[in-house]
């Protein structure tokens, strides 16, 4: 075993560092506060929404890894990550631009395909910029600073996603056509969707410009392993099958998380517009489900923005009562959050739900990555960073597979039981964590 000498980074390399998230998360709540309202707007059944999502979380199984692999074996003139998600953003911001604009480019097929694909492309290239962030703030970070450093990460992010969130709402309020002819998406939607292309890419840049990457030699002259080994894409399944026990026991916490997030980002428009805005199931176009759709994007604002704040708390409620305590706390105030919706009946009281939420999608982002860092050895940061996506991916897959269903044939279409399914499954999440094996950093 070998020590590793890292420098210390100062809080301003590091928001340097992390910046890119911003732009990143700001596509992602985009994607997450309207592609079903989108999708819907071209014709989406409710119980359909489920399959149209897939496309996310099986791009992001298949592209995470790979990439990751490439990112841990490549060093090029612009470095070992940045090109990666310098490509990525770039793809992302052509998509995000398409995806309100799906009915226009229908031809043969109908326009809720278009956008399914769409979003499909989209998805995985946020996929391709974000995994060689989340290896990049661990190649660059101190073991003294991983927690500090996922929660900066963790801060951006809630930046990004408060604004991102929030914008077709503000958007509507300040003048921007908010309802549209049948199949037509809205213009406060649209123009939001143009900004979320333009931020994503000056984000990445900023980060490109500001950042360094330590090259080969610096690596070596840190105390890290040089690897010489001939490495091929079939060294993904080599590395699958030995992953540490750590990854494996938080790959469940990871499974009841992700299945929550999920039907709340798919289900929450529906549910809310029918539960409390007392729309009919199969409405997509009036202007009470289009105000339900912008309050949504408003309340995920609200839980984006708590994110932000907790995540700069978390180091040190991390450093009073440990990692997993600190995570398992907040999921319970996720799942919580997310059961309370079931007993709302004002659209005005939402945000308070959203408290519990934000605080678990801070920990989310950050707890885990962080308990994970010390686990996995530092030349397969990258490739192990993918395959952690794994756990990310799957349960949104099971979800995308059989949550359907459910809805339609156990819940009636009514999808605010799906939300109270979710914060259930991150009350189960909070208990399974503390089951999970924490390690030091593995340097080989």
């Amino acid at each position: 075993m070998t020590t590793i000498n890292k420098p210390q980074l100062s809080l301003v390399q590091i928001l340097n560092m992390s910046m890119g998230f911003l732009g990143i998360q700001f596509g992602f709540a985009l994607q997450n506060g309207n592609a079903s309202r989108i999708l819907q707007t071209f014709g989406a059944d409710v119980e359909h929404l489920s399959y149209f999502w897939l496309a996310a979380p099986l791009t992001g199984m298949i592209v995470q890894p790979i990439i990751g692999h490439y990112s841990d074996n490549t060093w090029g003139r612009f470095g070992r990550r940045k090109p990666f998600f310098l490509i990525g953003a770039l793809l992302a911001s052509i998509a995000l631009i398409f995806m309100p604009n799906s009915s226009i480019l229908a031809g043969v097929l109908p326009a809720v395909f278009v956008g399914a694909g769409i979003l499909m492309i989209m998805d995985a290239s946020f996929n391709v910029a974000m995994e060689p962030f989340r290896a990049l703030v661990a190649d660059n970070l101190s073991e003294k600073q991983n927690t500090l450093g996922f929660s900066v990460q963790t801060f951006l992010i809630g930046i990004g996603a408060v604004v991102g969130s929030a914008l077709p709402k503000y958007l509507a309020e300040w003048g921007v056509d908010s309802t549209a002819a049948e199949g037509q998406v809205p213009d406060n939607v649209v123009y939001s969707f143009y900004v979320g292309a333009l931020i994503f890419v000056a984000a990445i840049l900023w980060t490109v410009l500001t950042t360094k990457e330590y090259s080969p030699e610096e690596r070596k002259a840190m105390g890290f392993e040089e690897d010489t080994a001939t490495h091929s894409l079939s060294d993904i399944f080599k590395d699958f099958s030995s992953m540490p026990v750590a990854m494996k026991q938080l790959g469940v916490v990871q499974f009841c998380s992700w299945i929550a997030l999920f039907s709340m980002w798919v289900y929450s428009t529906p549910a809310i517009a029918h539960h409390i805005y007392g729309t009919a199931i199969d409405d997509h176009s009036s202007k009470a489900y289009q105000d339900a759709g912008n309050q949504v994007g408003y309340i995920f604002s609200i839980y984006n923005g708590v994110s932000a704040i907790y995540a700069l708390m978390l180091p040190t409620i991390a450093a009073k009562i440990g990692k997993k305590l600190t995570h398992a706390v907040s999921l319970i105030c996720g799942g919580l959050g997310l059961i309370s919706i079931y007993f709302i009946q004002n659209p005005d009281l939402l945000p308070y739900c959203m408290i519990g939420v934000g605080m678990a999608w801070a920990s989310i982002l950050a707890m885990p990555y962080a308990l994970l860092a010390g686990a996995i050895p530092l030349k397969k940061m990258g490739v192990y960073m993918g395959i952690f996506n794994f756990f990310i991916t799957f349960p949104q897959i099971i979800n995308g597979v059989f949550g359907g269903l459910i809805v339609k044939y156990v819940y009636g279409s009514n999808t605010i039981y799906a939300l109270v399914f979710a914060g259930i499954f991150m009350v189960i999440g909070a208990f399974s964590v503390m089951f999970v094996k924490e390690q030091k950093s593995i340097h080989v």
